[in-house]
């Protein structure tokens, strides 16, 4: 449940302070995309600390190494929360997250049936289960879309100069007119035999 929780809240949050005025906060994808970071970053440290007995016990005895399985799924399930808050591998890691959360069910229908004792029912899991994969969904589908159709935002900033033209530039006095031109075939009345 606090998963959920905390997917809730921390989008929330993000949402409420986009309101506020937050601009990078103000499209709904970016706060899901934080509140996801957040859940996942909470689960990933589940497979460390905690409840990992439990994690381990989940995995189905037909999959071998347990252990090393619950290690690497904590590390992935890092790496995405991290991936999750750069632009470039959001959707990378909302695929990967998908995919690892339609592939670890099985470990869910695995503890229904087992004798977890923290585990009841695979109803309300897969009812989360189901809102989880929903999410990171939305955040690969919108987040793909808003790249490929937003378009560039106008820069506050000049556009950057020409240096070899602005240094002509910067040298040419206002009140002399334009600038003699120095090239050794062209004659200039001053050059001129009297």
């Amino acid at each position: 449940m606090e998963p959920l929780v905390t997917l809730v809240a921390v989008t929330g949050l993000l949402l409420l302070a986009g309101a506020l005025g937050a601009i990078r906060l103000r499209r709904p994808t970016t706060a899901l995309r934080g509140g996801l970071a957040a859940m996942f970053t909470l689960t990933a440290g589940a497979h460390f600390v905690g409840m990992r007995d439990e994690l381990v016990a989940m995995v189905p005895p037909a999959l071998p190494a347990p252990g090393l399985l619950v290690t690497l799924t904590g590390i992935a399930e890092f790496a995405c929360a991290l991936g999750l808050l750069w632009s470039r591998t959001t959707r990378l890691s909302a695929a990967v997250l998908s995919a690892m959360l339609v592939a670890m069910f099985p470990a869910n229908v695995h503890a229904a049936t087992g004798d977890v004792p923290w585990y009841e029912e695979l109803g309300p899991r897969t009812a989360m289960q189901t809102v989880f994969l929903a999410a990171t969904i939305t955040v690969l589908a919108r987040h793909s879309r808003t790249a490929t159709e937003t378009p560039a935002e106008p820069s506050l900033s000049p556009r950057p100069r020409d240096h070899r033209r602005a240094k002509a530039e910067d040298h040419v006095d206002p009140q002399a007119g334009p600038a003699p031109d120095h090239t050794p075939w062209t004659s200039s009345s001053s050059s001129s035999p009297p």
